[in-house]
């Protein structure tokens, strides 16, 4: 039966993937960062759960296998299309998301090729802890544009008030752990998007070299 309780999870993370855009066009930010980090994570839930399920009731079927990675694919390209679409541009997100961006299109064209060649592109384990990085990454670069909105906003009602010495100081601490936060979450968003990235292209070409055979004989 296709219509399992896995099978479902998969396809409503599926369809929660263009969502996440979607939350940009009909609400101003911070609201679109919460909706979109809010969906994202819970998404990201079910990616773990759907297969946990599927092994225990063993309900593993050949279109969860099928639905599984596309679903993973959908929602990381249109997040990471989002995070940089709205960010200062700084290479060092782009790159990263370039080179997610071409893996993923390369390898969905390579399997596409070799088709039902017998050649063995199933997802490692590696790849796993690919998908798990890339969503632990998009995750903290969702919430770091939350944070950024309510430091920035804090900081100007600072400047904007006239306030006394005490409060100030008060005031003064607390701006400083929301940037002190807001860099750390940036940082470390990066950090775990260059690691995903790495292991994004590693995976790539792993699974390049195993149909380098069926590309060589041209079945």
């Amino acid at each position: 039966m296709i219509w399992t309780i896995p099978n479902i999870l998969t396809m409503t993370r599926l369809l929660a993937a263009p969502g996440v855009a979607v939350m940009f066009l009909y609400f101003d930010r911070p609201y679109a960062d919460w909706f979109a980090l809010l969906l994202f994570l819970v998404a990201s839930i079910t990616d773990w759960f759907d297969g946990y399920l599927a092994r225990i009731w063993r309900q593993e079927t050949k279109f969860g296998a099928m639905l599984d990675p596309i679903a993973d694919k959908a929602m990381v390209v249109i997040a990471l299309m989002v995070i940089v679409g709205y960010s200062s541009m700084s290479p060092w997100l782009v790159l990263p998301a370039t080179f997610i961006l071409f893996r993923e299109v390369f390898i969905s064209g390579l399997r596409e090729f070799v088709g039902n060649n017998s050649i063995d592109l199933k997802v490692t384990v590696l790849a796993k802890w690919k998908t798990t990085s890339q969503m632990l990454s998009i995750a903290l670069l969702f919430a770091q544009g939350v944070v950024e909105h309510y430091a920035l906003k804090f900081s100007s009602r600072k400047d904007g008030n006239s306030i006394g010495i005490s409060q100030s100081s008060e005031t003064d601490q607390s701006t400083k752990l929301d940037f002190d936060f807001l860099y750390w979450l940036e940082n470390f968003g990066l950090v775990m998007l260059w690691i995903a990235a790495i292991l994004t292209l590693i995976t790539g070409f792993e699974y390049f070299k195993k149909a380098i055979p069926t590309l060589r004989e041209g079945k």
